[in-house]
């Protein structure tokens, strides 16, 4: 199965390897996993086996489609609540961002032929930004991230963002920082301990939290996935591409024993040929020093709009310049992102790039010739629909749009049609099944550009509002 079956580990057992992944998710998706199991017996009893690895009847397949179609009602619902909670003014804009994020592509790669649940996860984060937006939701809004925390620990990438937004509006008051609202910070002390005790407790007890936590954070597996993430290291990796050809006629030190650290599409350690390496500490440091002043400015001025594009801005850093980040993480940057694109003109600029290279940097998650055509087809599809429909009702900012950001935009987007085409046919056309890292280096390599290109982008409307 290609979904999340690690998650079975979760269980307070001895530790085994029982598969050759690693733990993607906390306690909370175990027990989500241990209620589809009650009913999944009855679907095919052998699919919950721990060690029936690549197992794929028909069985199996249909029923875990058919519970990611239906965990995603709890999505639609979040969505449902964005819309109502959104002021008269902006609800054709609230409109087309809800559509635009059920429809997403990404969501149908990930989640309907992947198997993973996401969009489940992400309609429970938007609950969580929809309470955020009113004084008496604040602490819901806490307690259920809290929640998704331990549902699937890769939200931590904006658990800075929902720190400081909290800390600022709900437990200080608006006259001055030292006037401490202590009632509500025992609410919400209360509230995030019961939810953590609920998930941790039973691994507390059986002393296994050392386990857990080796597990879900195994800094071990290098700084860049088998199939590079569209990030800063993305370009890092490409440049040590370049740099290996060039190094003979420059005189270059090369470390032979690197030169196929990055493309040999495996897990583990990272080495570089020609630049340096890079440490977990490095890209904390680089991460944290991209989050703090967003989260200063968040600070100085805790409304929801702030709060959503620091969550937003908090996922950049993370994605960007984060250890091991997945491709799928993407999503983490253009769902919050998605709320906030309709907001005028400028904010419309900045998104373009990034809807553009995040969905097509998931293209080689699906590789099969069946699904090929639904992954271009269909992302397409949704990009030319949904970046028309955003340009149509965007309102006009009031302050001047950025001239380079608008040109880089479109000279991006032109670029992706002849990538794609070279990517998917072209390059088996002409070298078959040599190179095969190629067009995965090109895709990741191209998609961090316009990821980057996005954050510069965000950053400048944002600080200058």
């Amino acid at each position: 199965m290609r979904g999340g079956s690690d998650s079975i580990e979760s269980a307070p057992v001895a530790r085994v390897n029982t598969s050759e992944w690693t733990l993607d998710y906390p306690p909370f998706f175990a027990y989500f996993e241990w209620l589809l199991s009650q009913a999944a017996q009855y679907a095919d009893a052998s699919m919950l086996q721990v060690k029936n690895l690549g197992y794929d009847s028909w069985q199996t397949i249909y029923f875990q489609r058919a519970t990611v179609v239906a965990s995603e009602l709890v999505l639609l619902y979040a969505l449902y609540l964005f819309v109502k909670s959104s002021p008269s003014s902006s609800k054709k804009q609230s409109h087309a961002a809800a559509v635009s994020i059920l429809l997403s592509p990404g969501l149908l790669i990930i989640d309907h032929i992947h198997f993973q649940y996401n969009g489940f996860l992400y309609g429970i984060l938007i609950h969580s930004i929809v309470f955020a937006r009113s004084d008496p939701g604040k602490l819901a809004s806490g307690i259920v991230f809290a929640a998704l925390l331990c549902l699937k620990h890769i939200y931590l990438y904006l658990a800075p963002a929902y720190f400081v937004y909290l800390l600022r509006a709900y437990c200080i008051g608006p006259r001055s920082i030292f006037d401490i609202r202590f009632f509500n910070c025992i609410k919400l002390g209360l509230g995030l301990g019961a939810v953590f005790a609920l998930a941790f407790g039973p691994f507390a007890y059986l002393e296994q939290i050392s386990q857990l936590l080796s597990r879900l954070f195994p800094f071990s597996r290098g700084l860049c996935h088998a199939y590079w993430a569209p990030n800063v290291w993305a370009m890092y990796s490409f440049t040590d591409r370049v740099l290996i050809l060039v190094a003979p006629y420059l005189k270059l030190p090369l470390n032979t024993s690197a030169v196929n650290s990055v493309t040999r599409g495996l897990v583990g350690d990272t080495s570089f040929a020609v630049l340096p390496n890079i440490t977990p500490r490095t890209t904390f440091i680089l991460t944290l020093a991209a989050q703090i002043p967003a989260l200063l400015k968040l600070f100085l001025a805790p409304t929801w709009h702030t709060f959503v594009s620091t969550l937003t801005l908090c996922a950049y850093g993370s994605f960007l310049f984060g250890w091991h980040v997945h491709e799928k993480a993407i999503l983490l940057v253009i769902i919050p992102f998605s709320l906030l694109a309709l907001k005028d003109r400028r904010y419309l600029g900045a998104f373009r790039p990034l809807a553009v290279a995040g969905h097509v940097s998931l293209f080689p998650l699906l590789f099969t010739a069946m699904e090929f055509p639904v992954k271009v087809v269909y992302t397409v599809f949704w990009l030319v629909a949904v970046l028309l429909v955003f340009d149509r009702v965007a309102p006009a900012s009031e302050k001047p749009r950025v001239f380079l950001l608008d040109r880089f935009s479109l000279l991006y987007i032109a670029v992706a049609i002849p990538l794609i085409a070279y990517c998917s046919l072209v390059h088996q056309m002409v070298f078959g099944a040599k190179y095969e890292f190629l067009p995965l280096m090109f895709i990741s390599s191209y998609s961090a550009i316009g990821v980057f290109g996005s954050w510069v982008g965000f950053l400048v409307v944002f600080f200058t509002e």
